[in-house]
């Protein structure tokens, strides 16, 4: 069996039972932890996994052709996560890479239709799950945990601190725009705690509902103005633009689109931050699982990519941040909560919709944690002297809130 043969070339480290489709038992690995037992149920996975492995397990899993007899889904990704650079080395996946890689500007076209409707795919699911797993303020990317034991919605308060101090909201009548401004989160904490004057856009018409009835309800509709409305039909300028988990949706052919705009919008002495999931290596391809169910048109980008393209717009990069392990830590407390919940999204949904968001969360967090996802904060300027020159004032904005809050309470 072919599939038999690569596990066994594979799986070096972990415990891995494989019982197939015949009821062939075999296993893989040293015999240390992560362990897990997975039972397939159709004997064409044998060909399937050997060939496309990224795309046919997560399909199998969401068919419940291949199900989990001992150990969870969690561990089985971990074993293949653990193991991936053995996986990778083989000449088949080299080949996919390069075939995938000159395919990508296609499979990530995102003119201004086709972008509204791949956004619809995800966010304009039912307003309820996401709910179910994230935080009380939505907050839909990468968490900021400055102590292990931070809970989710700390960790997402620290994330918003953490952007506010970057973009150095002292000054008084700034103009700000947030492009990818999703529930609104973001943007109603910029306006409250530093009185500047937001403008958000976003794609999304369930996210721009609900972001434009919390403005309604509390009563700043002089200070936030969220608009359903493409990034690209904006124009400035703006004294400062922030950007959070939307430039993966923009795609590598679209990149100097973006920057170029970006330089439009912003004032000659603006900042602007950029918050993207990227990669710690060369430029690739999107997972074809996540492409199809998940994210169509997504693209994680290097920081080549990113940084090559920033140079051309005539834009400064003043200040990059790596936040490495906080994604693969904010999926897990994500998983752990939809979980929790797993009863009422079937109920929204179904079984099979719940599989499919199960392997998304857990096969995200194994991304991070073991492969070579990651997220760049990225400051851009147009001036040298647009930020200070040493990063003390990062610190000392949180520090100050930090104390402001605890003052409050």
């Amino acid at each position: 069996m072919h599939f038999e043969r690569l596990l066994r070339k594979c799986i070096k480290t972990g415990d891995l039972t494989l019982i197939d489709g015949s009821g062939q038992i075999s296993t893989f690995g040293d015999g240390t932890a992560p362990r897990a037992t997975m039972r397939l149920h159709d004997k064409s996975l044998h060909w399937k996994f050997a060939l496309f492995p990224r795309l046919a397990v997560g399909e199998a899993y969401i068919n419940g052709t291949l199900t989990i007899e001992d150990g969870s889904l969690h561990d089985l990704l971990s074993i293949f996560g653990i193991n991936i650079a053995t996986f990778n080395a083989r000449p088949l996946p080299k080949m996919m890479k390069i075939v995938g890689t000159a395919l990508r500007r296609f499979q990530q076209r995102n003119p201004i239709g086709r972008a509204q409707r791949n956004v619809a795919h995800h966010y304009d699911l039912s307003d309820e799950l996401y709910d179910l797993f994230l935080d009380e303020d939505r907050q839909y990317s990468c968490a900021y945990f400055k102590d292990p034991s931070d809970d989710l919605d700390t960790a997402q308060e620290n994330k918003k601190r953490h952007i506010v101090a970057k973009l150095l909201l002292d000054k008084p009548h700034l103009r700000l725009l947030d492009i990818g401004s999703g529930w609104g989160g973001l943007g109603l904490y910029i306006a409250q705690k530093t009185g500047t004057q937001v403008t958000g856009v976003t794609l999304s018409t369930q996210q721009h509902k609900i972001s434009a009835e919390r403005v309604a309800e509390l009563q700043i509709s002089d200070l936030v103005d969220f608009r359903l409305r493409d990034y690209r039909h904006e124009s400035g300028p703006y004294d400062r633009i922030v950007s959070v988990g939307m430039f993966e949706h923009v795609g590598a052919g679209r990149y100097r689109e973006y920057f170029d705009k970006i330089f439009e919008l912003l004032a000659d002495d603006g900042v602007a931050l950029i918050h993207t999931i990227g990669r710690n290596a060369p430029p690739g391809q999107t997972n074809a699982w996540m492409r199809k169910y998940i994210f169509p048109g997504g693209y994680t980008p290097a920081l080549s990519e990113i940084t090559s393209v920033v140079e051309k717009a005539g834009l400064k990069v003043t200040d990059i941040e790596i936040l490495r392990l906080h994604y693969a830590d904010t999926l897990h407390h994500w998983n752990e909560r939809f979980q929790k919940n797993r009863a009422r999204a079937a109920e929204i949904y179904d079984e099979k919709f719940c599989r499919m968001w199960e392997f998304y969360l857990v096969g995200c967090e194994i991304a991070f944690r073991y492969l070579d996802q990651t997220v760049f904060q990225i400051q851009l300027a147009k001036r040298q002297d647009a930020v200070p020159l040493t990063r003390d004032y990062i610190s000392a904005w949180e520090n100050e809130e930090t104390m402001v809050s605890q003052a409050a309470d």
